[in-house]
């Protein structure tokens, strides 16, 4: 996802995800050959490595001609306590969704059973501490707070809004259960590549912030996507009754023309599961004034994260993260 600025930085980047992937093979291995097995599943699976991408990206602002060792096994340190953060959750969130897949393998929980998957993510949960506790007590506690915003965030998204607003509700879920980590990643990049306290703080404001937008591009892609193009089924949002932000918009709305009355009905019943109207309601999403309005959040949450980058020294470092600004929007068109 991200356009990086210049081929040394580039270069730079790709040396330390190197390191970050062998550091997160090793670092999960246990002395039990099925531990080992099953913690590795999901790291030799691959993804899209963002959160340890933010960490190497705003690690570089003020590398100058480079980072000394020790610095730059602080970064992977960092880099690997997020990743196996994000990594651990997973495992619990397939168990809770009953997924069968995941990254294109079959799911922990559909490998072994939903019990070793559980203690798996705990196992993972326990190796981020580890790791976090060779970067110091302050490493440690913003990585513990990171772990309770996840967890109230999944509560939150699991008891549902409780009276409260729906669309504030479903916005402070996704800010605790997925911008809470990347922003601790981009906080982690300022913190151990050397960046003055304010610029820690505006990246970790970015990472909050670009975490949003990343969370709800990935909801239009799931209305608005080309399964060939995308690689993902549009519509599995819809067929397990997951409330994301168009169809909250939708269901918030008052228009009276008979595509906005017929959406509104199949949105009504929870999970889409003929699918033929699936089918329909994609096709009413697609053309709706909801979905523009997804589009507009998605757009705002992006220009804001840009601006927080402001007290940042102009850099290639800098300019790779404002680019993903673009990248975002431009995904879901």
């Amino acid at each position: 996802m991200f356009d990086i600025a210049d081929e040394a930085l580039e270069s730079s980047i790709l040396a330390m995800l190197e390191e970050i992937e062998t550091l997160l093979r090793d670092g999960v291995a246990s002395a039990d050959p099925l531990v080992t097995e099953a913690a590795q599943h999901l790291v030799v699976a691959g993804g899209k490595r963002f959160r340890p991408m933010l960490v190497a990206v705003g690690g570089q602002l003020t590398a100058g001609s480079g980072h000394d060792a020790a610095a730059q096994r602080e970064l992977v340190l960092a880099a690997a306590v997020v990743e196996l953060t994000h990594l651990a959750t997973l495992y619990h969130d397939d168990v809770m969704d009953e997924a069968a897949v995941r990254r294109g393998a079959p799911s922990a929980n559909q490998r072994w059973s939903n019990s070793i998957a559980i203690l798996v993510g705990d196992y993972l949960f326990a190796r981020a501490a580890d790791l976090a506790a060779d970067l110091g007590p302050e490493a440690v506690r913003i990585q513990s707070r990171t772990f309770a915003r996840l967890v109230h965030g999944q509560i939150a998204e699991t008891v549902g809004p409780r009276g409260d607003d729906p669309i504030a509700h479903y916005l402070q879920v996704v800010a605790d259960k997925t911008a809470s980590l990347i922003a601790t990643s981009a906080r982690f990049g300022g913190m151990f590549g050397g960046a003055e306290p304010a610029q820690v703080s505006a990246l970790a404001e970015f990472g909050e912030t670009i975490g949003v937008a990343f969370q709800l591009s990935d909801d239009l892609l799931d209305i608005s996507s080309d399964s060939a193009a995308s690689g993902k089924t549009p519509g599995t949002d819809l067929r397990k009754g997951v409330p994301t932000l168009p169809v909250l918009y939708a269901q918030a709305g008052t228009d009276a023309d008979a595509a906005s009355v017929r959406l509104r009905e199949i949105l009504a019943s929870g999970p889409v599961e003929d699918e033929a109207q699936v089918v329909e309601a994609l096709g009413l999403l697609r053309e709706s004034a909801a979905l523009k309005r997804a589009r507009e959040t998605v757009r705002w949450y992006a220009e804001q994260a840009r601006a927080t980058l402001a007290p940042l020294p102009d850099v290639s470092a800098r300019r790779t993260l404002a680019s993903l600004c673009d990248l975002i929007v431009d995904r879901t068109g």
